[in-house]
């Protein structure tokens, strides 16, 4: 009894410990990051308006963006000595990024900036010449470029997948390029706010996340606790698992951030619990198992899993006494807690019982259960037709799903293949192989994929041999698709610039393409018969800011643009200056 009496109270003491103590008692592993060894990397007030691990489509938010007072230009600060390793351009994405390595081990990465400090920018812009390259991913000559701590090394901007003007920027681990939980390593975001809990979704997991919709939960807070707003009623099956809607909030802020840390409880009892931190970007994707997909993807909230799926690898998962599915064996009510948390120590707890009707038969689990017309995570799963082909290896799936195929004619006469649907996330690129026995050029052949309104399309690539009427593209997604051909070129549309004019007055020269096929694979300027560096941010508007390059008299400009399937356009424009 002593025993028992001992455990209970380290259980409840435990429980008690800021979140930083418990990581440091054990629950998670220690954190051994630097305290003071960054500075602020904004010449601005320092505030964020996002956090690391904030969930975003496809992905973790993988740093802080960091407020600019909403402004592009402030000055961005090297947070350490170090030397500018690499750095990115590219359309969307970080947009323009620069990479530091610091002598502690560790990496910043600065993103959607504008212009870099001039040394830097000068020796850019030469390689981009060299290359013929506006989009670049450059590694610069080991200590060519050394910044010391709070140097200016570049201004802030609006630049790649940016929604306004911040900054994002991260901290990794140099040799695993894992990226790291900054708020583990600043102090100077005054947080004493925890977390808010929305909402519990239970989960039968006598079947796949994916084939149901949760029975959602309403809570409300009494006496600092989270509860059921009514207690749940007894559950119909013999499995359970559980995820919640939470936020984090700072200080001073309305902004509902990410939050960092989640563990269920049964009774005094650790089940499994998430941290946010140490993730790479080859397992950001993972997002998708930790969230339900098929909800979100249906225009839903995000809730965050309390137990880790069939086909997620451990990843931000810590497991403790299990998975986090819970087996309701017989009709006693389970007590169970979760509690979520944020860096700084400040946690929210959602109490509530749980118990399973008296009538439910014992199932096993649906990952395990190997029915046929399911597909499963850990094999190798195919479908195979007279029109369709498709091989999912054994990590793509988080869970089973089940095997749906359809086919229908739209309205452009086109056969549009469903193959399972975009509410089944897949984590890596597969083939998709279709049969094509139309009309048409061949070579011009596109595959289309769509789902929700968003279109994605990719060059059929002919099998050949005996499947000469096969063809195959890769995608990273499930859906609609289709085969046709596509032989009409982009079109190309300067905007305030026109064959034969006087272009002494203007600062720039900007050219709007556009393409049915959604994607400019190939795009070149030249001015005088030599390659130009036209800009291309965010993807559509491709832009020549004039420069030395362009000096005073008549000039010939030429464009050129491609599209997936290589139709061709180009347009040739004289003008002065």
């Amino acid at each position: 009894m002593l025993r028992i009496c001992m455990g209970l109270f380290l259980s409840s003491l435990l429980a008690s410990l800021p979140l930083m103590a418990q990581g440091q008692s054990g629950l998670f592993p220690p954190k051994k990051y630097p305290q003071n060894y960054f500075t602020w990397p904004v010449g601005a007030v320092q505030a964020i308006v996002a956090n690391f691990g904030e969930l975003r489509p496809n992905h973790y938010h993988m740093g802080l963006d960091c407020r600019t007072e909403q402004k592009e230009n402030m000055p961005i600060l090297a947070a350490a000595d170090g030397f500018v390793a690499k750095v990115k351009i590219e359309p969307f994405g970080f947009g323009r990024a620069l990479y530091v390595n610091h002598p502690n081990g560790m990496t910043t990465l600065y993103a959607h900036l504008n212009d870099f400090y001039p040394e830097l920018e000068a020796y850019i812009k030469q390689e981009q010449y060299r290359l013929e390259s506006w989009q670049v991913f450059l590694d610069l000559p080991p200590n060519r470029f050394q910044v010391k701590k709070g140097q200016f090394i570049a201004y802030s901007g609006n630049t790649g997948g940016s929604q306004g003007p911040h900054l994002h920027f991260e901290i990794r681990d140099t040799k695993t390029d894992k990226v790291l939980n900054p708020l583990l390593m600043y102090n100077n975001i005054p947080d004493n706010i925890p977390p808010d809990i929305l909402r519990l979704a239970i989960y039968d997991r006598t079947k796949s996340v994916f084939e149901q919709s949760p029975r959602i939960v309403p809570l409300r807070k009494v006496n600092g606790v989270y509860q059921p707003a009514s207690p749940i009623p007894p559950l119909p099956f013999s499995r359970v698992s559980f995820a919640v809607t939470a936020y984090d909030r700072y200080t001073g802020s309305t902004n509902q951030n990410g939050i960092y840390e989640g563990v269920l409880w049964e009774n005094d009892t650790p089940i499994v619990g998430f941290q946010l931190d140490s993730i790479s970007y080859d397992e950001t994707r993972y997002l998708n198992a930790h969230i339900d997909f098929r909800m979100k993807t249906g225009g839903g909230s995000y809730v965050q899993h309390l137990s880790r799926l069939p086909g997620y690898v451990p990843g931000v998962y810590q497991e403790f006494q299990g998975d986090g599915v819970i087996a309701l064996d017989d009709t006693v009510a389970r007590n169970m807690r979760i509690v979520i948390g944020d860096p700084n120590g400040n946690r929210s707890t959602l109490q509530f019982a749980i118990r399973r009707s008296d009538w439910v038969p014992i199932a096993r689990d649906a990952g395990q259960e190997k029915r046929s017309g399911l597909f499963h995570p850990g094999m190798v799963n195919v479908l195979d037709n007279d029109q369709v082909r498709l091989m999912l290896d054994t990590y793509q799936l988080y869970d089973s799903v089940q095997v749906r195929y359809s086919r229908f004619t739209d309205v452009q006469g086109r056969i549009t293949h469903q193959i399972l649907g975009g509410h089944v996330p897949v984590h890596t690129y597969f083939d998709v192989q279709l049969k094509y026995t139309g009309v048409g050029d061949r070579s011009k052949l596109v595959i289309r994929r769509t789902w929700n309104g968003k279109d994605y399309f990719e060059k059929a690539i002919p099998l050949g041999g005996p499947d000469r009427d096969w063809y195959k593209a890769r995608f990273k997604a499930l859906g609609h698709f289709q085969i046709y051909p596509d032989v009409d070129p982009p079109t190309i549309q300067p905007i305030g610039f026109r064959d034969g004019m006087d272009a002494g007055k203007l600062r720039r020269i900007l050219f709007r393409i556009d393409d049915a096929s959604d994607d400019i694979y190939n795009f070149r300027a030249e001015l005088d018969g030599k390659w130009l560096r036209f800009t291309n941010d965010k993807g559509r508007s491709f832009v020549y800011v004039f420069d030395e390059l362009c000096g005073p008299g008549e000039h010939e400009l030429k464009i050129s643009a491609e599209d997936v399937v290589g139709n061709r356009v180009e347009r040739v424009y004289r003008f002065t200056r």
